[in-house]
């Protein structure tokens, strides 16, 4: 499991759950453009616990505001002098919008907490002209786990893929007569709801298209849409018959990495993908899997379809390793998430 420390006095802290949580606000809205959340505060003499938020902000849409900017209109001239924390380097270039760095010089704020460093060398270097130009600007690494998905991207230059799948304790799929539903319970599923909208694609093969006419949407315990939708993509050259899939519009390719590329190309940042087993296998074949979401149900098959359909490694010391994330609970099910060692 990954521990993280930080240092920072009370007031950081406080403010740096208020960014985190405006970032959570904007996930899976944003792509090519990171979830950021920022907050602007005073501190609070009278209560070392409680800091006066003036205004917080969250990434808007590509094409629109940076997280800064949309706190930093919203703050007017109360931001003189105050402090800023923002989850992700401010930038230090001019796309769409100008940068986020010289901006806040010019609104006056005194200090900028930082909790990740920008991998962007096009947009890096925020800290450093916020230093040179008076701001007291102080970095303070913490995980953000909206932002892993895009830091991952930015890295490694492709899309950040997320490996999703339900499986019983001795690790099927599904049963040998073909059914699968549900393996997991309905909290479980709800959560993989909440994950999809927080994507900006979800991948199957054909094979899950013929047998199990998918929707692919984010769907709320209501059965109403999440506003954020992940464009549905199929990979393989069988054709996809009427269904649920030709209703909504979806995207077809031949081959992962056909459509990791069109993905990549076209704003996507981070794509989930649901199977099947044959998809899957080639995913991991690929290295390019840098997450994984198990939810594991408490019951046992004994025999079924397995998570993939052929093996990736014929002995333990070429096994792909992953590191342990964090586990939660979801009724009786279990949800571990896991990522690669080497992101």
């Amino acid at each position: 499991m990954r521990v993280y420390s930080y240092d920072c006095d009370r007031y950081e802290d406080a403010a740096l759950w208020e960014a985190v949580q405006a970032g959570g606000e904007v996930w899976g809205s944003t792509s090519p453009n990171p979830p950021v959340g920022c907050v602007i505060y005073r501190e609070n003499p009278d209560a070392p616990d409680i800091i006066d938020v003036i205004a917080t902000g969250g990434t808007e849409p590509a094409g629109g505001r940076h997280a800064e900017r949309v706190a930093l209109d919203a703050a007017g001239e109360k931001a003189r002098g105050a402090h800023m924390v923002v989850t992700l380097e401010p930038c230090n270039h001019t796309g769409r919008t100008g940068p986020c760095a010289e901006a806040i010089v010019q609104a006056g704020i005194a200090k900028v907490v930082y909790l990740n460093a920008d991998p962007n060398p096009v947009a890096a270097g925020g800290a450093q002209y916020l230093s040179d130009h008076g701001v007291a600007v102080r970095h303070i690494p913490y995980p953000v786990r909206q932002l892993d998905p895009w830091l991952t991207a930015m890295r490694h230059g492709r899309v950040s893929v997320t490996a999703k799948f339900a499986a019983t304790l001795d690790g099927f799929t599904a049963a040998q007569d073909g059914t699968s539903q549900w393996i997991t319970g309905p909290m479980a599923r709800s959560w993989v709801h909440e994950d999809r909208a927080r994507c900006d694609a979800i991948i199957v093969g054909t094979g899950t298209v013929l047998a199990d006419d998918p929707s692919l949407t984010a769907r709320k315990e209501d059965g109403s849409l999440y506003s954020n939708q992940p464009r549905r993509v199929v990979v393989g050259t069988r054709d996809v018959p009427e269904g649920n899939l030709t209703r909504l519009g979806y995207e077809q390719y031949a081959t992962p990495q056909e459509a990791l590329d069109a993905l990549w190309a076209t704003g996507a940042r981070h794509v989930m993908v649901e199977g099947g087993a044959t998809l899957m296998r080639s995913m991991f074949e690929l290295g390019v899997v840098d997450a994984i979401q198990a939810y594991l149900a408490p019951m046992l098959l004994g025999a079924g379809r397995g998570i993939m359909d052929g093996p990736l490694a014929d002995t333990l010391s070429s096994a792909q390793r992953y590191e342990l994330e964090d586990v939660a609970v979801a009724d009786d099910d279990v949800l571990i998430r896991l990522r690669r060692k080497d992101n």
